[in-house]
């Protein structure tokens, strides 16, 4: 794994506590934050899937 990958993870695990910490602050349902954390965490991991089958990782 590449400095530049690490980066982009940890980025993204930032925007990832950002987003839940904005939803908390606007009293939203546990498990609607739940939910939208995973359908997020899932289009991470699908985009990634696709570009390592695509040969750009």
């Amino acid at each position: 794994m590449t400095t530049l990958a690490i980066v982009s993870l940890i980025s993204m695990l930032g925007w990832l506590a950002l987003m839940v910490a904005n939803y908390r602050s606007f009293n939203v349902p546990q498990g609607k934050v739940l939910r939208q954390i995973a359908i997020w965490v899932g289009l991470f991991a699908l985009i990634a899937i696709v570009f390592k089958s695509l040969g750009f990782g």
